[in-house]
């Protein structure tokens, strides 16, 4: 056979490769970190990110509303003796006055605790309403009265538009609930009634000045003076 065929069969030797240089051998090290910090970095700074986010709020103290950090307690916050409070409606005209020895205003409820108060005030027909009791409470603006302790609530006789008497009528017991702008009167304790010469008692009872109406509920028992 000839030279140039033998060649051809037997593979090609590589040459022996040079021993690397620290150099390229730093360089080669160098590119392997570097692809592993283009892998591995962006999850590691986001691990980090997160435990960093997670660490200052637990040091953050908690954003607290205004009205939890300081909640209202029930006390007055400011007291009146022997004074007088008065309402008005939108034409300027009195509606009703109230007049006590003592008063305490509490904040959180808007309520005024008054000692031995006195009531004065007037239906839409103009008529006079007094009432009178041991204690009572009211809110802000004076249209819902509680009266604790011998409550006495009086409209005087009067005389309708078309010249009728009506009688005057009394409510008494411990307990009695005035709604001023309703002109509605209740109680869920006994109550004595006196309508012009009847004498009504029962265990709770609800009275509408509008609609002259009265209910009466439990034990009722009636007195009714004979008609002249």
């Amino acid at each position: 056979m000839s030279e140039p065929f033998l060649h051809s069969l037997m593979p090609e030797l590589e040459a022996p490769r040079a021993p690397l240089t620290l150099r390229a051998r730093l360089e080669r090290v160098g590119y392997a970190a570097s692809n592993l910090l283009a892998i591995y970095l962006p999850p590691i700074l986001m691990a980090l990110l997160a435990l960093l986010t997670y660490w200052m709020v637990r040091l953050t103290p908690p954003v607290v509303p205004p009205d939890a950090a300081r909640p209202a307690r029930h006390l007055a916050d400011y007291f009146m003796r022997n004074f007088s409070v008065k309402s008005f409606d939108g034409e300027g005209v009195l509606k009703s006055e109230i007049v006590g020895t003592q008063a305490r205003h509490y904040q959180d409820t808007d309520v005024l605790d008054i000692d031995q108060p006195r009531i004065r005030s007037y239906d839409h027909e103009g008529r006079l309403i007094t009432a009178t009791a041991d204690r009572a409470l009211s809110n802000g603006d004076g249209s819902e009265v509680q009266l604790l302790g011998n409550a006495v609530v009086v409209r005087e006789a009067s005389k309708d538009a078309d010249g009728r008497l009506v009688p005057r009528v009394e409510f008494r017991g411990e307990f009695l609930h005035a709604l001023q702008n309703l002109e509605q009167l209740r109680s869920n304790k006994p109550i004595l009634l006196i309508h012009g010469d009847d004498r009504f008692t029962s265990d709770q009872f609800e009275y509408d000045n509008l609609a002259q109406v009265a209910q009466l509920a439990g034990r009722v028992h009636a007195t009714v003076a004979p008609r002249k």
